[in-house]
């Protein structure tokens, strides 16, 4: 019973391939039409498909419930809520998000976010991500959350505390 389980999920799952493959290398537009927090959006596609929740790629922005967690998400709800947007999909998370970059008249929407001491830019173990340039420029000029001494990284406070959700 066990080995044709494993066998139905191993089909399913090679079935699911060809789409999850699709979803990781797309590009298209939509507009945005909610913001869940610094670092995540619902992006509704141009072609009318139901909207799609997309998790911007190489950024970590404050949990809603940590210092500055609010203003990011007002930030970016005031910076692309309502308007059309360029997602360019790379591949899905573990929670069913489309992880992807953002591009809002022509600028990258994570940079902007980083930029502006919003979110921290985002890597793997030793390397600071692709956005460390701009985290490097708004901490040298105490942008946003890089005013305060004992900013915390989201993926640190989530160990400490959780999820805010």
């Amino acid at each position: 019973m066990r080995d044709r389980l494993v066998q139905a999920c191993t089909v399913l799952s090679l079935l699911m391939l060809p789409s999850a493959q699709a979803a990781m290398s797309t590009s298209w537009t939509g507009t945005v039409t909610h913001v869940t927090d610094g670092d995540t959006v619902w992006v509704r596609p141009m072609n009318g498909d139901a909207p799609r929740n997309i998790r911007i790629v190489g950024i970590d922005a404050p949990e809603i419930c940590q210092p500055f967690g609010a203003e990011a998400k007002a930030a970016l709800s005031n910076r692309v809520l309502g308007q059309y947007v360029q997602v360019r999909g790379h591949a899905v998370d573990q929670y069913g998000r489309q992880l992807a970059r953002i591009q809002y008249q022509g600028q990258d929407v994570g940079a902007w976010m980083v930029s502006q001491g919003l979110a921290w830019s985002y890597g793997q173990q030793r390397h600071r991500g692709g956005y460390a340039a701009y985290e490097a420029q708004a901490r040298q000029h105490q942008l946003g959350l890089f005013s305060q001494a004992q900013a915390e990284e989201p993926r640190r406070f989530r160990r400490r505390f959780g999820s805010c959700h």
